[in-house]
């Protein structure tokens, strides 16, 4: 019988805490995001998402725990370094350079990648707005873009770092049905072309359930459920939670 080979998470967590001044946000999480997949990180406002986020991407350091990424040890190092080492993330308010044009949003992050070459971080960006479907829009001011715009020019900025795993923190968020459904297209075409392992932060549930692969369901901090969507959206707890933010 031949020995199945171990595959190393893109994404660990394990045991991560994060007090503020005695709250408790974030309560002993742990889960994985296998490469190449798609996983949801949902849960009641208030739930701990964000906070879990800005843990992974280095905008805060946790209290406790590990964050590893390929198996290496990110814990704490700096939103700078942990771009470098290959996680981008959005933000749930969407803050172009309104003074530059969309192109030129798109160049900033891909110039650190390119040595300052403008011209190869000018091709670099085209292909993201491209994949984005921003490509007509390239020369238009950013500040002039509607907001489902401006929401794929915030993925089309982080891509532009070059990530192995992408945060994408409510980019569905204000959105309607049909523009949700656009999103959730051009994010499963990036996912199945290029390979690029996803994690987000989501309430829009129709997204939820046609993107994910797996889903982790956050609560008052903690985890209380994990598995694929028709798992989660069936456990006694997440039914719980839910239901009852709905009649507070």
């Amino acid at each position: 019988m031949t020995a199945q080979p171990i595959t190393t998470p893109m994404l660990s967590v394990e045991n991560i805490g994060k007090s503020f001044r005695g709250l408790r946000a974030v309560n002993a999480v742990s889960f994985h995001v296998p490469r190449g997949d798609i996983v949801a990180l949902i849960g009641p406002n208030g739930a701990g998402k964000t906070t879990t986020f800005n843990l992974i991407a280095g905008a805060l350091p946790p209290n406790e725990g590990r964050i590893l990424l390929d198996g290496g040890d990110i814990t704490g190092l700096g939103q700078a370094r942990i771009c470098r080492a290959g996680i981008g993330r959005t933000f749930q308010i969407v803050k172009p350079f309104t003074g530059l044009t969309v192109e030129e949003n798109v160049m900033v992050g891909a110039l650190r990648h390119d040595g300052g070459q403008v011209e190869k971080a000018r091709a670099g960006a085209n292909e993201i707005l491209r994949l984005l479907e921003l490509g007509d829009k390239a020369s238009h001011p950013a500040q002039s873009l509607t907001l489902p715009d401006r929401k794929r020019l915030e993925v089309a900025r982080a891509l532009a770092t070059r990530p192995k795993l992408l945060l994408l923190d409510e980019v569905m968020a204000g959105l309607r049905p049909v523009e949700c459904d656009r999103m959730v297209a051009i994010l499963t075409t990036l996912n199945r072309e290029t390979g690029l392992t996803i994690m987000l932060i989501e309430h829009v549930m129709r997204a939820v359930m046609a993107l994910s692969d797996h889903v982790v369901v956050l609560h008052h901090g903690e985890k209380i459920a994990e598995g694929t969507p028709a798992e989660v959206t069936r456990h006694p707890k997440v039914l719980e939670c839910y239901l009852s933010e709905e009649h507070e």
